[in-house]
Parts: C-alpha cells; sequence; structure tokens
C-alpha cells in the first residue's frame, strides 16, 4: 500500500502526505481494505493548527519504525475534524466513553466495520510523562483485535449502542426562570478574580458570556454583567490577546490567560469581537471597542481569502516551535524599536523579562495592569500613554511581520464564515464602519456563490475543490448570517434566501418524534447519526437553527417558526438550568423565546438621511431580541403597510406585528425602545 493523501485538498491532509505511513482518505476504501486485509483501523483525528497534532507527527507518524508497525498492523485512516465534524463527532464520543476524556490528536482504534474499541489522544513514541508508549499501545490494540476478537466485536457494539442512545423528547415549558437559573449557576462557576469558568486550561466561551450580558437588560443584580466584564478585561490584558496584532488565540494553559496554545480560529474570533460589541454597546468601554476593531481587522489582514471569505485557523507553531512567532525577549523588543525609552516602556506594559514566561525565556506579551495604571506609577496623562503605546505596537508588528509567519489553513468553512459575516454586519451598523459591512457583503457573496450548489449548502472549500454537504451548522448559520447582514443593509432578497434555507431544514434534519441531526438525510451513513447540543466552542446546529426560526418569526409574523424553534428549545429546558456552560447558545435561544419581542420597522428609501438617522438608534443599542426591518414599505412582511402619509421615513416599534405609534423623531425611538417591557 501507499500514502494516499496528496490528492486531498485538505492542508490537515496534506502536512501527512509524505509520512511514511499508508495513510487512507475517510472513505469506503479504507474499509474495505480492513475487511479484505482482516485488520484494524487506526483512525487519527486532527486539524492544521492543532500544536499536539504536529506534535505526535513528529515523534510517531514520520517515524519509520514506528510507521512500519502502523503498516504492518493496520489499516490508517487521516480525518480532518474541520472538514468532517461528523465522523469527529462521533468518534469523539467514543473515545471520551472509553476513557473519559478527550482532545486532539484523537487516536481510535476500530473494527473493520467501524466499530470503535479502544481509544485515546495524544501518545509519545516512548513512555513517558505516565502515558504508554505508541509502539506498545499499537501492539495492544492490534492483540485484542486477533486474540479477543469476540470481546473487540462486543465492546464495538457496547459502545455504538451508548452513543446512538436517544435524548428525552418530553418538551418542558419555557419560561423565564430556567434562564434566570442558568445565569445565577454561570455567575457562581466565574472565577471572580481572574475571569473565565473553572481552572487551567481555560478557555473564553464566549456563548456564555454572552448569556451573562443578555441579562443585563433585565430589572435584577449587576452580578452578571460584572462576571462577564471580569473575564473580558482578564482576556483583553492576557497573553491569550494579540497584543499587537489583534486577535484571540484558542486557550489558555494557566489560569490568568497568560499563557496560551497559540492557534488562532476564526470561530473564536467572530464570536468574541461579537461579544465585546455588545460589552461596548452596554458599557461605553472603549478598551472593549478597540477589541472588536483590532480582532476584527486582524481577520481582515490576515485571514481573508480570495473572494471575500475567510481561512478557518491560523497555526500554532512557525519554523517547528510552538509560539516561536508570537513570544518576545527584551533584547527582541530593543532591536524592533531601535532601544531607549520605547524598549523600557513596551517592557514594562507587555510584561517582557529576562525570564521570560514560555520556552528559552521567550514573553508571550500581556498587559500585567491596566493601562491606567500604568499611567499613575509613571506620572503621565493616560491619553498620551495610550497613544503612546499604540504607536510601539505597531512598530512591534511591523518588526513581528518579518519573521517566519505560522502557515495558515485556507478551506472557508460555511459555518465559520457565517459567524464571521455576523460579526463584521453589526460590527460595522453599531460602530459606524462601512467598511465593515462591506466585509460581510463579501464574505456572503463568495458563501452564496461557492458553497451553495443546486440550492444545497455545502461544508467547505478550498480552491475548486469543494467539501462534504452542509452539516446542520453550515445551514442554519449561513441563514442566521444572512438575516444579520439583511438588518445591516436591508436588501430583502437576503431574507428570501434565508426562508430558502431555514424551510430546507425540517425536510432534511429532522426526524419527526426524535428531533434534529447534524446531518442531513442523504449524507454518508456512520456508526450513529450524530446530535450535538452543546457549545464547542461553536454554537450547536440546533441552538443555530433556533435562533434563525426566532428571526424569521418576527420578520414574517408566522408563528409556525417560533413552534419550530421552541421543538427544539423545550425538551432541554431542565438541562440548560443545570447545565449552562455547556448549553450557553441553547440558554439564548431560550431567553429569545421567552422574551417580549423587538420587532422594529424603519420604512424609507435607503439613501433617505432621516431613515440613516432612524436606523442608527436601532443599531447602536444592544438589544438581543430585536428583530430589525427596514427599506421601502413592503418589502418584507414585517414592513407591509408600514408607511407616513407624507412620504418621510417613519419607525414603528412592534411586539407580534401590533406596533406602537410611529414616529420619524430619532429621539422618540430611543424614549420608545428604551421603555420597552422586559421579563
Amino acid at each position: 500500500m501507499a500514502n494516499r493523501l496528496a490528492a486531498e485538498s485538505s492542508p490537515y491532509l496534506r502536512q501527512h502526505m509524505e509520512n511514511p505511513v499508508d495513510w487512507f482518505p475517510w472513505g469506503d476504501d479504507a474499509f474495505r481494505a480492513a475487511r479484505d486485509l482482516d485488520r484494524p483501523i487506526l483512525l487519527s483525528v486532527g486539524y492544521s493548527a492543532c500544536h499536539w497534532c504536529h506534535v505526535m507527527a513528529h515523534e510517531c507518524f514520520e517515524d519509520a519504525e514506528i510507521a512500519a508497525l502502523i503498516n504492518r498492523l493496520f489499516v490508517s485512516v487521516k480525518v480532518d475534524r474541520e472538514e468532517r465534524p461528523d465522523v469527529d463527532a462521533v468518534y469523539m464520543q467514543a473515545v471520551q466513553a472509553l476513557t473519559g476524556q478527550g482532545g486532539w490528536p484523537m487516536t481510535v482504534f476500530l473494527t473493520p466495520g467501524g466499530a470503535p474499541y479502544f481509544g485515546g489522544t495524544y501518545f509519545p513514541p516512548v513512555e513517558r510523562g505516565g502515558l504508554p508508549g505508541f509502539p506498545a499501545v499499537l501492539r495492544a490494540a492490534h492483540d485484542a483485535y486477533r486474540d479477543r476478537r469476540d470481546d473487540v466485536e462486543r465492546a464495538g457494539r457496547e459502545v455504538a449502542g451508548a452513543l446512538d442512545a436517544r435524548p428525552a423528547t418530553a418538551r418542558h415549558e419555557a419560561s423565564p426562570q430556567a434562564v434566570t437559573e442558568a445565569i445565577a449557576r454561570l455567575v457562581e462557576e466565574t472565577d471572580h478574580r481572574h475571569g473565565g469558568f473553572g481552572g487551567p486550561p481555560k478557555f473564553p466561551h464566549p456563548g456564555a458570556i454572552e448569556l451573562l450580558l443578555r441579562s443585563s437588560r433585565h430589572p435584577g443584580p449587576a452580578a452578571p454583567l460584572e462576571a462577564a466584564r471580569v473575564s473580558l478585561d482578564a482576556m483583553l490584558r492576557g497573553g491569550i490577546f494579540d497584543q499587537i496584532g489583534g486577535g484571540f488565540h484558542r486557550y489558555s494553559v494557566d489560569g490568568e490567560w497568560s499563557v496560551p496554545h497559540f492557534e488562532k480560529m476564526l470561530y473564536d474570533n467572530a464570536q468574541l469581537a461579537l461579544v465585546y460589541l455588545h460589552s461596548y454597546q452596554l458599557t461605553g468601554d472603549g478598551a472593549h471597542r478597540l477589541a472588536v476593531e483590532a480582532t476584527l481587522d486582524y481577520l481582515v489582514r490576515e485571514m481573508q481569502v480570495p473572494g471575500g471569505g475567510f481561512a478557518s485557523s491560523q497555526d500554532a507553531d512557525s519554523e517547528g516551535t510552538e509560539g516561536r512567532f508570537f513570544t518576545w525577549t527584551p533584547d527582541g523588543i530593543a532591536g524592533a524599536l531601535g532601544g531607549g525609552d520605547d524598549a523600557v516602556l513596551a517592557c514594562r506594559v507587555f510584561g517582557v523579562s529576562e525570564e521570560g514566561n514560555f520556552d528559552h525565556g521567550g514573553t508571550v506579551l500581556s498587559m500585567p495592569r491596566p493601562l491606567e495604571e500604568t499611567a499613575g506609577l509613571l506620572g503621565a496623562p493616560a491619553p498620551e500613554l495610550r497613544a503612546r503605546v499604540r504607536g510601539i505596537a505597531a512598530r512591534l508588528l511591523t518588526a513581528r511581520g518579518r519573521r517566519p509567519a505560522p502557515g495558515r489553513d485556507d478551506k472557508v468553512i460555511t459555518a465559520w464564515n457565517s459567524l464571521a459575516v455576523r460579526a463584521f454586519a453589526e460590527a460595522g451598523t453599531a460602530l459606524d464602519r462601512r467598511d465593515y459591512v462591506d466585509v460581510a457583503q463579501n464574505c456572503a457573496g463568495f458563501l452564496r456563490r461557492e458553497l451553495v450548489v443546486q440550492g444545497r449548502v455545502r461544508r467547505s472549500r478550498r480552491g475548486g475543490a469543494l467539501g462534504v454537504g452542509g452539516f446542520l451548522e453550515d445551514v442554519a448559520g449561513l441563514g442566521d448570517a444572512l438575516l444579520a447582514l439583511y438588518q445591516a443593509c436591508g436588501d430583502p432578497r437576503l431574507v428570501e434566501e434565508a426562508l430558502v434555507l431555514a424551510a430546507g431544514i425540517p425536510v432534511h434534519f429532522l426526524v419527526p418524534g426524535t428531533g434534529y441531526f447534524d446531518t442531513a438525510d442523504d449524507a454518508e451513513s456512520l456508526l450513529v447519526r450524530p446530535r450535538r447540543l452543546e457549545d464547542t466552542p461553536l454554537p450547536s446546529g440546533q441552538s443555530t437553527a433556533a435562533r434563525l426560526f426566532l428571526g424569521l418569526a418576527g420578520l414574517t409574523g408566522d408563528a409556525r417558526w417560533r413552534q419550530r424553534a421552541l421543538e427544539i428549545i423545550e425538551p432541554f429546558v431542565p438541562a440548560i438550568a443545570r447545565a449552562p456552560l455547556m448549553l450557553a447558545s441553547l440558554a439564548g435561544a431560550l431567553d429569545q423565546a421567552v422574551s417580549p419581542p423587538r420587532e422594529i420597522a424603519i420604512a424609507g428609501a435607503p439613501g433617505d438621511p432621516a431613515t440613516r438617522s432612524l436606523l442608527a438608534v436601532a443599531w447602536r443599542r444592544y438589544d438581543p431580541d430585536r428583530v430589525l426591518a427596514w427599506g421601502p414599505a413592503g418589502s418584507v412582511p414585517l414592513l407591509a403597510g408600514r408607511q407616513s402619509p407624507d412620504g418621510r421615513p417613519v419607525a414603528y416599534v412592534c411586539e407580534h406585528f401590533t406596533c406602537r405609534e410611529p414616529t420619524g423623531d430619532p429621539a422618540v425611538l430611543r424614549a420608545q425602545l428604551e421603555a420597552a417591557p422586559a421579563w
């Protein structure tokens, strides 16, 4: 046999195409070979930006002796989890069931029929750190298949049976109480000193922070907003945020956000940009606005691909070393800035020291204390210091740009790009950044042009190669993004396209009496049909579909869309109250479903300054329950019959299509929105 990955488009698979391992891509050929040779399958799952995937590749899959052992005992299959989240989800559940934990790289041993019987994550080439050496694992897995076939087959069936367990479908009343309990639990679980939830490693959990922010619009204690802000402030000052280049790394290995794993993912940055935007809208915190702009500017500068889409990730490693691109020494700072007072100030502000906080004396830039505090210690006016630090950061970024850059996985993933469309569209209107709206339109245009084929959404595209059929998160995510873009640019065709996408979701993803699945009815059949509810940290397809359905209910007045959303939400109301960190996005959909809707209809010519004045009131206010329709009267259902007698632009604030007295005065519209009811 031979390595078969050279013909694949996935950057992750192509990273392994010169391994001495006889890799197959996922598909019938691999399983047929396993049956013909009567060998178990070694399934290895990862993604291109994953540091520990690189480590295991270098230590094991590039080692000639280990590769020869693999080739003699197994049929080996490589999977890019970003292209095939369904395969990843099924076998990650299996590994977690077998071992109690999961992660990437994921290593699973399967029967030729695809049933998992043993697994784990990273394995070193020799026994180390309490982990068995990979050659010993390989021999044990093969010997079990050869000598204890009945036990292996039985274990595989038991794991498959456990994965196929059907969730409860009994529906519970959707009520504000479940959301209140979920928010209170999140406040309890917050690390009120360092931010985040639980101990290291710490992940940003944007859905959970968003849920805390949502609660601020209801009467009640300020604790949820304070909990959200302590996390947002701590992350923004920490090494998880790229202090000179913008954007957030994947997660922090410590509890103080100081040292990250350095990969940057599109989905993290799109979601975090929105969370910081909403915090800025609520609090007026200028640092949070800067975080939004720095993050979105990073995506445009370093992650945009020709045609308007965005690459999926930026690697953790460069020059074969994790974090080398992002870390600094005092000498490196001095060399970049020409020494002098600026170098001294940079080291002080960004915490750069001789001993460092990372490998080989390097320092991950952070901001150990707020600039205002540093200004006080230096006796300098804060605005002047802030401007000086911005200039220093720009010079450091220029110097860093001369280093060998981390690799970039440039495949365009529909669900992740849809999150980016929403972030740019909302930020563009809220911050009066027309360039951001243009980015959102270009990205949405790429998705609609390149990733919707004969009316069906595809998962990904790289160059001219299309991925498999879209998953629920892709279809619902694109529909949700089109609604967000409509509210930014007023093109009613976007609503029509979102309606078409939403109408196809029950057709292809719903099994009546059972619920929604992540894969379509005509997708490849796996060991089990996956269905995910939890944030991973992407919102699940089901929570995204619920949000899409609720948005369409507000724009169309069709109550059937709200019922579709409740069909998703109501079976899990008790779970939302118990486990809000896992189900934060679903909790947000529940919150939206039980809150009085805020339907804003602004009828007026798009180019009329009076129309824009009314829109600015709606755009710049944080209102997660808002559904905004604008443009010529009748262009979407919420605008039907909405026009003033004299033809001037006019705004209506409605609930379930029942509207208050219209107004053409932005101040009156603002007062109406501020007086809108809560629970």
